[in-house]
């Protein structure tokens, strides 16, 4: 079952395309790659897929439902979440504060409910709290949940985003680059939170150059180059695929 799909999405910056005409379909509860050189749009097309872009041409569907156009806090109600480049985080709150900020909390959104603190919403921040605690354990940083997110190590950071991402509840993640900058036991604890996420029954669209670990994480990858999709296929394809090899691969891959 296809949980999302592009049709034709392009993005274009004055005279530049950065995304040609892309139409690809991710399957639900699988661990999808996208990949390609510095400039090939990857980025572009998170961007895309989250609202913080609109899409010169094209059209993209969640669960069948047009979302383009939709500003990005709608996009991720309707069930995508995303992490980014560079870790986003708000480093002199606690860990579980980072955390708590991708809970939805409409008791304690309205400056009564923030202000006097009703039981419903010290109800609802309970709740919260310990579902929060729950998702710590799931990225194995519940220990962590007192400290300052600024102490944690860029690893760790970068788990305190997922942990957050998947706060919202979404269906979708995308996450951009899981692996860049961590060390080789930082890159396992990684894979097998994107596993573990996965037997789930998440869905996981992930950018990344460390491809070790795209071909042995993926069940799907999509080969970008300029903005437009080469290939597409299971790891054993792309690494066979002489177009890929050409314009990216290499035998960086070769075991």
């Amino acid at each position: 079952m296809i949980i999302l799909e592009t049709k034709n999405l392009s993005r274009n910056f004055g005279g530049l395309r950065a995304v040609r005409q892309l139409s690809i379909a991710v399957e639900r509860g699988k661990i999808s790659a996208l990949i390609g050189p510095n400039g090939a749009g990857k980025t572009t097309i998170f961007n895309l897929l989250t609202g913080f872009l609109p899409p010169s041409e094209g059209d993209i569907r969640l669960d069948g439902k047009r979302i383009d156009g939709l500003p990005p806090n709608e996009i991720a109600q309707r069930g995508i979440a995303r992490t980014f480049q560079i870790v986003r985080m708000f480093g002199g709150l606690s860990v579980l504060d980072n955390v708590m900020l991708g809970c939805a909390s409409p008791n304690g959104e309205s400056l009564f409910g923030a202000l006097a603190r009703p039981p419903g919403v010290m109800k609802e921040k309970t709740q919260n709290e310990a579902r929060v605690s729950e998702l710590l354990r799931l990225v194995g940083l519940d220990q962590h949940r007192s400290r300052l997110a600024q102490d944690l190590g860029y690893g760790e950071q970068k788990l305190v985003e997922i942990a957050r991402a998947l706060a919202t509840d979404a269906d979708l993640l995308l996450l951009d680059e899981p692996m860049a900058g961590l060390s080789h036991d930082m890159v396992r604890k990684m894979i097998a939170v994107m596993r573990n996420l996965q037997s789930m029954g998440k869905t996981i669209l992930f950018v990344e150059h460390n491809m070790h670990v795209v071909m042995d994480i993926s069940d799907h990858i999509f080969v970008l180059n300029y903005g437009q999709e080469i290939a597409r296929g299971a790891p054993a394809e792309i690494r066979r695929d002489k177009q890929v090899i050409e314009a990216y691969l290499g035998t960086s891959t070769e075991s």
